[in-house]
């Protein structure tokens, strides 16, 4: 949609996800990643930790499910969405407003670890090459990349591996 205000932010999550269903049946995943800026004093010789930024998040549907289950407190994620501000009344009777991040894309910063993945079979990518058409593995790499039978990013029985 035209005008959204799309950002990228890297951080920590501050707590496991929590996620909760509507009442239309839609899941809802809620966290917030705290985003600290480093930057090097030249005077000291050492990295200088910034104000932190604390981003509130939301991913739904199968994406809420998904962080539900992948994510926890202390992960370092990279995650992609379009800023939205609400504004409500809180109980005190004053108007709040908040900016949130609306989550399209969301995965653990290989930086400082390793994840391992598990293609799931709801939506999404489904296996083969999603263009239709363009990157062609080298035969020689193909045949050096056969997939184990219980390999979830292998290729479907029947279709190219490539």
């Amino acid at each position: 949609m035209a005008g959204e205000t799309v950002i990228t932010i890297v951080g920590n999550l501050t707590a496991d996800p929590e996620i909760r269903t509507t009442g239309s049946g839609a899941s809802v995943a809620s966290f917030t990643i705290a985003s600290t800026p480093r930057s090097w004093n030249r005077s000291t010789n050492q990295f200088e930790d910034g104000q932190a930024l604390f981003m509130r998040c939301s991913a739904w549907r199968d994406l809420a499910e998904h962080c539900a289950r992948s994510l926890a407190k202390g992960m370092r994620v990279i995650a992609q969405g379009r800023l939205q501000q609400r504004s409500y009344q809180a109980n005190d009777g004053s108007n709040r407003t908040v900016i949130e991040l609306q989550v399209d894309e969301i995965g653990p910063s290989l930086k400082y670890a390793t994840a391992q993945v598990q293609k799931m079979q709801s939506g999404g990518y489904q296996g083969g090459n999603a263009n239709g058409g363009g990157y062609q593995q080298p035969q020689q790499a193909r045949q050096q990349s056969q997939a184990p039978v219980d390999d979830p990013w292998g290729a479907p029985a029947g279709e190219p591996d490539f």
